[in-house]
């Protein structure tokens, strides 16, 4: 491996050429492009929407905010962006702040490269490294991003007009890199302006001075459309100054949402069982999501975040482990009966629209039997379940329950005509029949072809 430079003599001997930060990243973005290199690797639904927006704003060097809704993925598109710098960047070692050894921006800077000159040491910093964010809070002043004088070095004797008093704050600290502002219209507009005058005009004023700031910096901002227009505002030359708006949204299909629910949630793993989620609980949680953000009793403003289904999976698959831990089971399955446990959570991840006492359990209930209903009608058509539907109009009842062992459900499976042959269309694991068929008795209730009582965590079907 050969040895990087250590000194700026060393660095200007090796015929090393400094890039803007927005040139850096527009040449390793085509660096990608060229090679066919996924940009975003973990972003799911914005293939053809979000990314390419990115793209050309990045392509033509511009400064971005993004628009959207809580979890839309908007914090993970901003700390992507670090994988469009370089592996290593040479700065100078003992400033204060990112410099570049060949172009100092402060006073600090300017001195060391004029005492030692050629002989002035450098140190190689990662993208990591290279990258702040800030979330936009109304308590947030021009020193925590721009600076302020610092006490210290004015007792050490020098004057308060003396550049070197500046301690540093957050955005010069970020020089040579990318900055991101979470909820930018939580800043107030005369932080704002601090913000644009050294982003703009290259300069700061603190406590009545003027200091010349030329950062290199590629600002990101993220904001939620509603704050964006009511709760705050951003002062029109700052909005002037991001090139480019980028709208993100939800995913936009239940495939999506499932693929996202696998990447994000975490895994659950005890010694000795078998984690299985059927493909249709799945999509009944995705589903669940998707009902809610159409929902005229749920608040659309504020948005229903993905994280909502992240948590409704966890939220099952935990209930399944704790069943199969209770039941002493080697396979842990989610069943229908799971999903009154989200019920919950789900709540809490939602702003509804109605405040009645109770009125929020009937919302909840009626997007989970919307989802399954949905969910059910992409698996069976109802004719081909009709000798099921004739059982039970016979007479015959079943009873199930998240606290049922999966070897009672076996006797529906054969004793039920048409039973069997429906488990089996959807080509799952012996040891999640019990799933199935949980799945089976709440789609026909769904489209009102079984009645169902449900009595605490059992629930009666009849006909």
């Amino acid at each position: 491996m050969q040895k990087l430079p250590n000194t700026i003599g060393e660095l200007r001997q090796s015929g090393y050429k400094l890039k803007s930060v927005k040139n850096e990243v527009r040449d390793n973005l085509i660096a990608k492009l060229k090679s066919g290199e996924d940009l975003f690797p973990d972003i799911v639904g914005f293939d053809d929407s979000v990314i390419p927006q990115i793209t050309n704003a990045l392509l033509s060097g511009q400064d971005l905010i993004l628009l959207g809704e809580r979890g839309q993925a908007k914090s993970r598109i901003v700390r992507s962006l670090v994988s469009f710098l370089d592996e290593q960047i040479p700065i100078l070692a003992d400033a204060e702040i990112p410099e570049s050894p060949f172009a100092p921006i402060t006073a600090q800077g300017r001195s060391i490269v004029n005492r030692r000159g050629d002989r002035a040491k450098i140190k190689w910093i990662t993208p990591e490294e290279r990258y702040a964010e800030k979330l936009a809070t109304p308590d947030i002043t021009i020193a925590d991003l721009i600076g302020e004088i610092d006490p210290i070095k004015v007792a050490e004797g020098r004057y308060l007009s003396d550049e070197l008093t500046i301690h540093y704050g957050l955005v010069p600290r970020v020089n040579l890199g990318v900055f991101a502002i979470n909820e930018l219209p939580d800043l107030t507009e005369r932080i704002q302006v601090g913000l644009l005058n050294v982003l703009e005009e290259r300069d700061v004023q603190i406590r009545g001075y003027r200091v010349r700031l030329p950062l290199d910096v590629l600002l990101v901002a993220t904001a939620n459309p509603e704050d964006y227009t009511n709760r705050g505002r951003i002062i029109t030359p700052l909005k002037d100054r991001f090139g480019a708006q980028v709208r993100t949204h939800y995913p936009q299909t239940i495939e999506q949402e499932v693929t996202i629910i696998e990447q994000e949630s975490n895994e659950l793993s005890s010694s000795g069982l078998t984690m299985a989620v059927p493909q249709h609980m799945k999509e009944v949680i995705a589903e669940i999501t998707h009902a809610a953000r159409t929902a005229t009793d749920v608040n659309q403003r504020s948005g229903v975040s993905v994280r909502a289904s992240v948590g409704n999976y966890e939220t099952i698959l935990a209930n399944a482990l704790r069943r199969a831990l209770r039941l002493n089971e080697s396979h842990v399955v989610p069943r229908m009966s799971d999903l009154p446990y989200v019920v919950g959570p789900l709540q809490g991840k939602l702003e509804f629209e109605a405040f009645d006492e109770g009125e929020e359990d009937k919302i909840t209930q009626r997007l989970i039997r919307e989802a399954i209903k949905s969910v059910f009608g992409r698996y069976f058509d109802l004719e081909q379940l009709q000798s099921i539907v004739d059982t039970f109009e016979d007479g015959r009842a079943v009873e199930v329950g998240e606290n049922q062992p999966t070897s009672s459900y076996a006797d529906i499976v054969t004793e039920i005509p048409g039973m069997l042959e429906a488990t089996e269309s959807l080509n799952c694991e012996s040891f999640m029949q019990a799933s199935v068929v949980e799945f089976i008795l709440e789609g026909l209730h769904s489209n009102g072809l079984l009645n169902k009582q449900s009595i605490e965590n059992r629930a009666v079907f009849s006909g």
